[in-house]
């Protein structure tokens, strides 16, 4: 039987200024007691999917809703498993609307596409003017270190931003021009993107100086991971990085989001304790 489930997160700021969620869920889908490391006006949470993993005509809906000022922070305890499909695709889909000045976060745990999936991973949000979003996207084909190759199956995904940023694709096993062309993934078989898109153009200096906080990071080889930042337009900008495994590329997306989190906002990058867990 196929798992319908739906997560509805709203942040908002109370009479004393401090960031609040109300949620409501239907199916397999939770979220983990409000936590506040950094003081009241930053929320952090975790989402919880207790089966673990996305089969055939499985659908995750979650919907995140951040209201003027406030400042959510939303991770995961694990990666987000689409396993072997019979056919028919498993399904998640984020939407997410920040209301003018509204900040968050959005770090989950890799996605991991097994080898026989079929996934469908879509990602697209709404910023009003002032609102401020830092994410990231760390996907995983196959486990090549459980020996199993991420040989057949698909993964479709898709991230946009309303209005100035639409990036979407299907990973097939199959692509032989994809998967191992230095033009496509050349061999790799983990990508992650790290992303700061506004719903106000980011100025000149400031763009500049997010930029050059970043190239600082970037190795100086292609190994053990290839990267690259760039702003595709004045409301986004980019970090992509590729690599062999999930380790190497998720420390430098980590890094990066410190770094990043310190640059734009002036907030530490205190890692979320879950990611110790």
């Amino acid at each position: 039987m196929a798992w319908q489930a739906s997560l509805d997160l709203a942040y908002r700021l109370d009479s004393n200024g401090k960031t609040v969620l109300a949620h409501r869920h239907d199916g397999p889908l939770r979220v983990f007691h409000s936590l506040y490391p950094e003081g009241p006006g930053i929320c952090h949470n975790v989402i919880i999917h207790p089966p673990g993993g996305l089969v055939e005509d499985d659908t995750l809906s979650i919907r995140v809703d951040v209201a003027s000022g406030a400042h959510g922070l939303v991770s995961t305890p694990g990666a987000t498993r689409f396993y072997r499909s019979g056919g028919l695709p498993a399904t998640q889909q984020v939407r997410i609307s920040l209301k003018p000045g509204a900040r968050l976060e959005w770090l989950p745990l890799e996605t991991i596409a097994y080898p026989g999936c079929h996934g469908i991973n879509t990602l697209d949000a709404q910023l009003a003017e002032g609102a401020e979003w830092i994410g990231w996207e760390v996907t995983a084909l196959g486990l090549p270190g459980s020996g199993q190759p991420f040989d057949c199956g698909c993964l479709h995904q898709r991230l946009s931003v309303q209005g100035c940023w639409l990036e979407q694709g299907r990973l097939d096993a199959t692509d032989q021009r994809l998967m191992h062309s230095p033009m496509g993934l050349a061999g790799h078989r983990c990508l992650g993107t790290l992303w700061l898109a506004t719903g106000s153009a980011l100025e000149r200096a400031r763009r500049e100086r997010l930029l050059e906080a970043m190239q600082a990071l970037l190795p100086d080889t292609l190994q053990p991971v290839a990267a690259g930042v760039t702003c595709p337009n004045d409301r986004v900008m980019v970090l992509r990085v590729l690599g062999p495994l999930v380790e190497p590329v998720m420390a430098l997306i980590q890094t990066a989001w410190a770094t990043l989190r310190q640059e734009a906002w002036a907030l530490q990058g205190t890692p979320p304790r879950i990611w110790q867990v």
